[in-house]
């Protein structure tokens, strides 16, 4: 059984990281294909948007702490990991974005690794018993996966530090009230409240979409001045494409839009 699936339909992957017995916990084999996913969602031009969840009611419970700790020389995959020294950071997206927008759909338990990879995401769609928690720190280990970066840039700094520093669990409640997730949904929803933001955004002009993402990430830590500029420079080609004429031809033609990417 792959520890990771990727399936692609409608212009949208489903990438399901599948080790249920262990929560769903990074193995090198799942970390491996990870990144593998991520290359090929910016890659094919037939994936427009991607989801990323967890098998079997759980997101992921981070690295695990079994496999790390015992000889991993045997595995079959240990070797692609010592070839490539960047893997790991690859696969759990610490110093990349994906050009498309990327949502991710948590049941049940997002701990460690789990909460960090959730900072990548563009959308976040979690069911209301899903459990969220960076828990490095009481084990006496460092969360690697940006979160000393990122979160404090996502959430308020004090609840951001009483994350990192406590180790404790936070309920979706808790997490969707600082805006760490954006939707609360009921147990066992949350794959299909994603796939139908999937769907949605998958049905309208890619180029602008990504457009859009880049603009609005890019621009965050630049002046208004600087970040207007830089909407201007990544929309006003939007209107050139063959996709900005379809879309308001479709309107008036009462039609749904057949965008094409170009």
């Amino acid at each position: 059984m792959s520890h990771l699936t990727f399936d692609v339909a409608n212009h949208v992957a489903i990438v399901t990281m599948n080790r249920p017995q262990a929560r769903n916990a990074w193995s090198l084999e799942m970390l491996a294909r990870m990144a593998d996913a991520w290359e090929e969602i910016d890659r094919n031009p037939d994936i427009r948007v991607a989801v990323l969840t967890g098998a079997g009611g759980n997101f992921c419970a981070g690295a695990d702490l079994k496999l790390m700790h015992s000889d991993q020389s045997d595995n079959p995959w240990h070797k692609r990991f010592r070839d490539e020294p960047t893997l790991h950071w690859r696969s759990m997206l610490r110093s990349r974005r994906l050009d498309k927008p990327l949502i991710c759909a948590v049941e049940g338990f997002a701990l460690g690794g789990g909460t960090e990879i959730l900072q990548a995401t563009d959308i976040r769609v979690a069911a209301k018993g899903a459990t969220f928690g960076l828990t490095e720190c009481a084990l006496g280990v460092f969360p690697l996966g940006g979160s000393t970066v990122r979160l404090q840039r996502q959430i308020p700094r004090t609840l951001a530090l009483e994350m990192l520093l406590t180790g404790r669990h936070v309920s979706a409640a808790e997490a969707l009230s600082w805006g760490l997730i954006g939707r609360v949904v009921e147990d066992g929803a949350a794959l299909d409240a994603a796939k139908e933001l999937a769907t949605t955004i998958a049905g309208n002009g890619p180029l602008a979409v990504q457009a859009i993402k880049r603009s609005v990430y890019d621009g965050a830590d630049l002046s208004e001045e600087d970040a207007l500029a830089l909407e201007l420079k990544l929309g006003g080609p939007i209107f050139e494409t063959k996709d900005a004429r379809e879309g308001p031809r479709a309107f008036a033609e009462r039609r749904k839009p057949v965008f094409s990417g170009e």
